[in-house]
């Protein structure tokens, strides 16, 4: 038998130590040595390090003025989890470890003062075995966070990022530096004999050959008199079920074909979303359930055609979703807060119904984020909202040029297994992608030749044959559509432009910028978009000791965290002198912001089934930029060219 307990219900603590400190004299009693920089706090996990440190008033809101230049210094100590382990955990005398599904960072698990294990990589879970130095009572269970790698940021060489850091948290353009350290995922103390399924990934979908169907893979540890049940299941009721043996559990594959009597998921504005849950079952010799995984699973068709008028050798953008062709109407997803780990379900929820009701059906989940929790894909699921899930690649501007190494390689590998395995069961789920920008020293993107792309793309057919895999965003053939370049027909999957201005436009003013989006020729825009302030209060309320005028790049305000997106010049051209005013310069922005995303949008829509979809370039603000590329603010609501996006997405 196996037990799981979820460590949320203990009682942390958090000390912060001079790095390697900690393992001077006894680490057992770091929880009460004085010895520490951070005395010990309470904590949250899952939960940041910089929450509790928050929560206990030893860091100020990093989202006020200029404070999260106050913050950096949690980067340059270790920092130590502890808690103990209930000795009524430990009756059964089993064997016993950690199920971690998200440690964010590097670092060593402890158990009564003794390593027993390291662990590196905030995108993989770690497996733990504790039964080595489990005591009959009184354990203390520590997690030990290393310092962080230095600079993973926006800007440097892609093909020398190989740390396993989630990059985001270094600095974007929507975002400061906040390098969060700390639990961020689920993590469980697991009790068992040793009897159990070791592990399993689910994997339904729509054959031609065997109709509608669901893979279940994994492995199992058992006698060979056990064997494996798969059920399908809705509302307590067992529509299907189908049982082996288990002389073969050590690798085992479960194909259940013509389930043809489950209604098929749709995104929302095209049907229902039914869903199911697929229920795998190791069973004793008597039959008496040992052990159980259950996973929510719909079955749905997912095909990508070619555009119409497409040229023969372009990609297939059109996505043709069981009986109809679906229109993606995007927004690319980042982190919702750069301190992820405490982001709540219901902040998931909030941000997610407000997608659904200004009529978004994918969210790109961008590269240089991280892997979301479970709740997002399941509420995804309900809600009808496709995901387009990247693997943890992204630009870094001077060098957009994915390493080659073997070794990186071999641990991408390891990333990409492990995303199909936790998520690939989402109906929502319906394409991968190598990355966020992945291109040659030419600005090309790179193409499955690239090592690592080739290495990606063949776990996913290996792992996941339902679901389409792409190079990147943009995939290319070109990175950008040149307005020069129109009808030549090289505009296949491309990114920006990101604000009137560039992309062969001859100025900045909107009516250049309608010419562009009329002769457009993309069959998809993975990305485009356009800045915008953020509104009065919001500026007001997070300015700090800032001043929110004037509006330009000596204001630090608005520089933070780059300044990109101040459209000063253009204010003055179009109002022929300075704002006067916070208030004249967000009501000009705004407006001109919406203005032109409705002008993109709209553009798309109308040339579809020639364009396959629009993903706007941003969703929502995950820190409160003065000015950004965001449509969703950073308080869940919309600004207003969000409801102008809404109003094409309606139509």
């Amino acid at each position: 038998m196996k037990t799981a307990y979820n460590l949320s219900q203990l009682d942390w603590s958090l000390t912060g130590w001079l790095p390697y400190l900690w393992k001077l004299g006894n680490p057992i009693e770091a929880n009460t040595s004085q010895s520490a920089e951070i005395t010990a706090i309470p904590a949250k996990v899952p939960g940041s390090v910089q929450m509790a440190l928050l929560q206990a008033g030893l860091l100020p809101d990093w989202n006020v003025g200029l404070n999260y230049r106050a913050c950096q210094w949690v980067e340059n100590l270790h920092w130590v989890y502890q808690a103990t382990i209930p000795d009524e955990w430990l009756a059964k005398k089993l064997k016993y470890r950690l199920d971690c599904q998200g440690l964010d960072g590097s670092g060593w698990v402890l158990l009564n003062g003794v390593e027993v294990k390291s662990f590196n990589g905030s995108h993989i879970p770690h497996v733990i075995d504790l039964s080595c130095e489990m005591q009959p009572k009184g354990n203390i269970l520590q997690i030990v966070f290393d310092c962080p790698p230095r600079w993973l940021g926006q800007f440097g060489y892609t093909s020398k990022m190989t740390d396993w850091k989630v990059r985001f948290n270094y600095t974007w353009d929507w975002t400061v530096r906040l390098v969060q350290t700390g639990v961020w995922d689920t993590i469980e103390f697991v009790e068992t004999d040793g009897v159990e399924i070791s592990k399993a990934s689910f994997e339904a979908f729509y054959s031609e050959d065997d109709g509608q169907c669901l893979t279940v893979r994994g492995k199992a540890k058992c006698p060979d008199d056990y064997s494996l049940r798969v059920s399908v299941e809705q509302n307590g009721c067992v529509l299907y079920s189908q049982e082996v043996s288990a002389d073969w559990l050590d690798d085992f594959v479960i194909y259940m074909t013509y389930l043809n009597g489950l209604e098929r998921w749709y995104p929302h504005q095209y049907g229902e979303q039914p869903l199911y849950h697929a229920r795998l079952s190791l069973l004793d010799d008597d039959g008496d359930v040992v052990d159980e995984l259950i996973k929510r699973v719909a079955i749905r068709e997912i095909h990508w055609r070619p555009c119409e008028g497409a040229p023969r050798q372009a990609d297939p953008w059109l996505l043709k979703c069981n009986e109809y062709s679906v229109f993606i109407q995007g927004a690319n997803w980042v982190p919702i807060r750069p301190n992820f780990a405490d982001v709540t379900e219901e902040q998931y929820r909030q941000h997610l119904d407000l997608y659904k009701e200004l009529g978004f059906n994918l969210l790109r989940v961008w590269g240089g984020g991280v892997l979301e929790k479970e709740c997002f894909y399941d509420i995804c699921d309900e809600l009808g909202i496709m995901v387009w899930q990247e693997f943890p690649l992204s630009s870094s501007g001077i060098d957009n040029y994915p390493p080659e190494d073997e070794q990186f390689i071999s641990e991408m590998v390891k990333v990409a297994k492990s995303y199909i395995a936790r998520r690939g069961h989402h109906a929502s789920l319906v394409i991968w992608s190598g990355g966020n920008e992945l291109y040659d020293s030419n600005n090309v993107p790179v193409t499955v030749e690239h090592p690592m792309i080739k290495a990606l793309a063949k776990v996913c057919k290996q792992k996941d044959r339902s679901r389409r895999f792409v190079v990147a965003s943009g995939s290319g053939p070109r990175s950008t559509a040149d307005k020069s370049e129109f009808g030549q027909g090289v505009n296949w999957d491309v990114h920006g432009p990101w604000k009137p201005g560039g992309f062969g436009m001859a100025d900045e003013s909107l009516a250049e910028w309608a010419d562009y989006w009329a002769k457009d020729d993309a069959l998809f825009r993975s990305e485009t978009g356009c800045s915008g302030a953020s509104s009065l209060d919001i500026l007001e309320r997070y300015r700090g000791e800032c001043e929110i005028m004037p509006v330009n790049t000596s204001n630090p305000l608005w520089r933070r965290p780059i300044c990109w997106w101040i459209d000063y010049d253009n204010v003055v051209k179009d109002n022929g002198c300075e704002p006067i005013s916070p208030a004249e310069y967000v009501q000009w922005s705004q407006q001109r912001q919406s203005q032109a995303l409705e002008i993109a949008v709209k553009a798309c829509k109308s040339r579809f089934p020639k364009c396959g979809g629009v993903i706007i370039w941003m969703g929502h603000d995950c820190f409160p930029c003065a000015a950004n590329t965001s449509v969703i603010d950073y308080e869940c609501r919309p600004k207003p060219a969000a409801l102008a996006i809404s109003k094409v997405f309606q139509s």
